[in-house]
């Protein structure tokens, strides 16, 4: 029996996530979006499923993560819940749902966790969203950060290049991640970061270090399911290791279908009905 498949019916839990990390063994985590891909990844034997507000982009087909809305989010999350048997199921916050308003932070996680059935949240930014995270947290609502590349804020940013290559940008990095750790959140992401700041980050903090573009020394890695099986296949990140080439199986069996329809081959007597 293969390692994945022998705890398959023990649910993964922020505790779980921790000793991983304490033992060495490393977290696979991956996006979904809806029942279908969430049923697939989940008894695969995934360690963690994020419902991403990259949902954004590869299921709505905007340019950015921000207009992603909380209705819409639920929606993504209430769907892959339904799914899961196995995977801890973390939630992106969408943008403006949470920065700035500790209060309304909290509204915003508890509708999430109330009505998807969500078992974790996830929120981009450091010292600047502490109070946020502190006041879902008081709530008993487990919080995973995420830094370096934050998404949310390609803005200010102005590009999708490499986070925290100067040392002042890496030394915030690392005194945001203890604030994190400090705060009570159970671990973090971190994205398009120098993979030395990645090792050193994971060997400072003790809850896990969940790395997209951080190098191999984190304690996990995460990659969105659409790039990873290539049905999105303009995105080619460095990070970014393709698994599979569904666009084009996916763009020959549409090939096909159409191709028999035309010529009256679909469907045959063995395929309609007396």
């Amino acid at each position: 029996m293969s390692v994945h498949k022998s705890s398959e019916l023990k649910r993964v839990t922020t505790h779980r996530l921790i000793e991983m990390k304490q033992r060495g063994e490393k977290i696979a985590m991956l996006t979904a979006y809806d029942y279908s891909m969430a049923k697939i990844v989940d008894s695969s034997g995934i360690d963690v499923i994020l419902v991403g507000d990259s949902a954004s982009n590869v299921m709505a087909g905007h340019e950015t993560t921000l207009p992603m809305s909380l209705e819409e989010m639920i929606y993504h999350a209430t769907s892959v819940i339904r799914a899961v048997k196995r995977a801890f199921v973390v939630v992106d916050m969408p943008f403006g749902t949470y920065q700035g308003n500790s209060r309304l932070a909290l509204a915003s996680a508890i509708r999430i966790m109330k009505e998807s059935g969500a078992h974790a949240v996830k929120m981009e930014g450091g010292a600047e969203i502490k109070e946020s995270i502190e006041r879902v947290l008081s709530a008993g609502i487990p919080v995973m950060g995420h830094l370096g590349l934050t998404p949310q804020s390609i803005y200010k940013f102005g590009t999708y290049t490499v986070r925290a290559k100067e040392e002042a940008e890496a030394q915030k990095l690392l005194e945001d991640a203890q604030m994190l750790e400090q705060c009570g959140c159970f671990g973090l992401v971190v994205e398009k970061i120098p993979a030395s700041l990645g090792k050193k980050l994971a060997e400072t903090v003790k809850i896990p270090v969940i790395g997209i573009g951080a190098g191999g020394h984190v304690d996990g890695q995460v990659l969105v399911v659409h790039d990873m099986l290539g049905i999105t296949n303009e995105f080619r990140p460095r990070f970014l290791r393709r698994y599979a080439d569904l666009h084009g199986i996916m763009t020959q069996a549409f090939s096909q279908y159409i191709e028999d329809v035309k010529s009256r081959n679909f469907p045959n007597e063995s395929e309609s009905y007396e």
